[in-house]
């Protein structure tokens, strides 16, 4: 298998913290490193949910020093592709020897247009390209698979793909089969979300909820499968999107033990 299973600050999201619903010790990332370890996983990627790029010099160096007598990699996450922003995020991607940037277009009042999408992008390959760090950008609520499509190949596809997340995109209206039909060919990185859709009591209406992996519809094992025949994508990272309990300790408590059975699961397919 030429695709590594690593674990995200988004598969422990409770832990680290949701806007008023934060836990009394939250998840930080050095113990985002030592969940990997105890997991037998040697792969993290630490998201905008913990923001690496507002930690201090002397933070990140503890971190990438701590990553290192742990064996375990770090793949760098953020969201807000702004040509400040990003070019922060890259600096501090290189600092921790990531491979890729994976990036969320939107951030709070912060919503550009296609042909400013591709023109930051553009404007800012040749420090990618001089860092050897390719642009991951994930598939999110507000575009279409095809307008991420036009986005990479406005662009460098040798330098810029996707972060092909499994669920993100119904919140543009549309399926997973259609999104992954069109956006395999570009991935990089894989954000393995498992999920179910049922119909409300009332029947009008769905919600779509997360499950533990290999318990909701998403078909992993063919997924794995087609992105390993393509050879572009090189880490799967287990995201959780796990229902609340009454009180966040409980809350946390599901999460890890979903979390726990997932990486079982998954290790039938990657390790």
């Amino acid at each position: 298998m030429n695709i590594q299973l690593g674990i995200s600050s988004y598969t422990y999201t409770w832990a680290v913290g949701v806007p008023d619903s934060m836990p009394k010790q939250p998840l930080s990332a050095i113990g985002l490193i030592d969940k990997a370890c105890s997991s037998g996983l040697k792969l993290v990627q630490i998201a905008d949910n913990l923001p690496l790029e507002l930690m201090t010099e002397d933070k990140l160096t503890e971190l990438h020093n701590y990553s290192l007598k742990k064996n375990v990699a770090i793949e760098m996450g953020s969201r807000g592709l702004s040509t400040e922003h990003t070019f922060k995020c890259l600096e501090t991607a290189e600092k921790l020897y990531s491979p890729i940037l994976r990036m969320v277009i939107d951030q709070p009042g912060y919503q550009p247009d296609l042909k400013s999408i591709v023109n930051i992008i553009n404007g800012l390959l040749p420090e990618f390209r001089k860092r050897n760090i390719k642009l991951a950008i994930e598939n999110h609520d507000r575009f279409k698979a095809k307008q991420f499509e036009e986005i990479i190949r406005s662009t460098d596809s040798e330098w810029v793909g996707i972060c092909l997340d499994s669920v993100n995109s119904m919140g543009a209206g549309e399926g997973f089969e259609t999104v992954s039909e069109l956006l395999i060919p570009y991935t990089f990185n894989l954000h393995i979300k498992d999920f179910t859709i049922y119909r409300v009591y009332h029947k009008m209406g769905f919600v779509i909820e997360g499950r533990p992996a290999g318990k909701g519809m998403l078909d992993i094992r063919k997924l794995v499968k087609e992105l390993s025949e393509r050879g572009r994508c090189h880490s799967a990272i287990l995201e959780l999107w796990t229902p609340p309990e009454a009180v966040i300790e409980e809350t946390i408590i599901k999460e890890e033990r979903w979390a726990a059975e997932s990486i079982d699961y998954l290790k039938s397919i990657f390790i």
